[in-house]
């Protein structure tokens, strides 16, 4: 990853124009092709970016350029659209490259994660004779938090989360889309389980086939958390 603090100006055109006037900046460049512009404010979001894959070209400043004291510009060209992003630099602050090395991704945290072992230890609050396949079942999109055999001896996905929304459903979606392609798995059925499921993702998913799942992880933890009940 390579970062630089410039004084420059943005420029981007593409399906629509935008333009960033001269000021100090961060330029994010990384392995992955993308390029980023950052202010010192707007949170983790980018003024303007371009996605990958792309290429990066720099350029010798015009005479009207090199008059308003721009020294380099870097053409940042999208390959599969006419995006362009173009960054007038008039003075390079700081330039870093660091080798990051692979990613391991994100790592579930610890609600979610015990989430996925409680479940995996109460398969009767699936389905009575449910049978364990196993926890993070790899596949080449990412791992699929529990594979399960029910009671007939058919394949079920289970995409867990603390807050169920659409992008929860759109995963599991895609989760089973690649799962029915194994003749050794398919059918397969998909659950997804979370402490709240949104209106908008139970719609969804039960448009899609997908059942919906309400875990109570007080219960499941064998926490008792003193409402009055009758039994």
């Amino acid at each position: 990853m390579r970062l630089i603090i410039a004084e420059c100006s943005v420029d981007y055109a593409g399906r629509l124009a935008a333009h960033l006037p001269r000021a100090k900046r961060l330029l994010v460049m990384k392995a992955d092709g993308s390029v980023l512009v950052h202010s010192d404010s707007g949170s983790y979001k980018p003024l303007n970016w371009m996605n990958p894959p792309c290429t990066v070209s720099v350029l010798e400043p015009n005479a009207d350029q090199l008059e308003v004291g721009v020294q380099q510009v870097w053409q940042v060209q999208q390959a599969k659209t006419d995006d362009v992003l173009m960054i007038s630099i008039f003075e390079v602050l700081s330039d870093i490259s660091h080798e990051l090395g692979d990613d391991p991704g994100l790592i579930k945290d610890g609600v979610e994660k015990h989430l996925q072992e409680l479940l995996a230890d109460q398969l009767h609050l699936i389905e009575e004779g449910a049978s364990l396949i196993r926890r993070e079942y790899f596949t080449a999109i990412g791992p699929v938090d529990i594979l399960l055999r029910d009671a007939n001896g058919s394949t079920v996905a289970i995409e867990l989360k603390r807050r169920g929304d659409i992008d929860g459903v759109e995963q599991l979606t895609r989760y089973l889309e690649l799962l029915n392609r194994d003749p050794l798995l398919a059918p397969v059925r998909g659950i997804f389980a979370a402490q709240e499921i949104k209106p908008q993702a139970r719609k969804l998913a039960e448009d899609r086939g997908i059942e919906c799942l309400v875990l109570d992880y007080d219960a499941m933890r064998g926490i008792d958390d003193g409402r009055p009940r009758l039994f």
